[in-house]
């Protein structure tokens, strides 16, 4: 089993940072492509930014140029730093993991493991 834990959340001001981080720990043969997810009440799950594990990002529009996503390969972390933040970018911001497991001799397909997800507000 994997464990994706997050940390970073919390309330800024319009305009300020928050960086966002996720550790992964279990039975970790590699990972593939880790990210970030946000959802709103009543609004579909969007991929706010997504890293492989060569080091190539995606974003969504909305926050291209004000966040940054990287990884720790060695710790098996991903992190989010969100800069520039606005009101409209308030919810619960939910990592994922595409992970190669160990189990005994063998390796499983990469398996999709989510975080808790942690609460963005961003107050105007």
């Amino acid at each position: 089993q994997v464990q994706l834990v997050e940390s970073g959340g919390g309330l800024v001001q319009a305009g300020g940072s928050l960086r966002l981080s996720c550790a992964a720990s279990g039975s970790i043969a590699s990972i593939n492509a880790m990210g970030w997810y946000r959802q709103a009440p009543g609004k579909q799950r969007e991929l706010v930014a997504s890293i492989t594990a060569g080091g190539m990002t995606k974003y969504v529009d909305s926050v291209k140029g004000r966040f940054t996503i990287s990884r720790d390969n060695a710790k098996n972390t991903v992190y989010l730093q969100m800069n520039s933040l606005k009101p409209e970018d308030t919810t619960v911001y939910i990592c994922y993991a595409n992970v190669v497991e160990a189990r005994g001799t063998w390796y499983t397909a990469g398996l999709d493991y989510w975080g808790q997800g942690t609460q963005v507000t961003v107050s105007s």
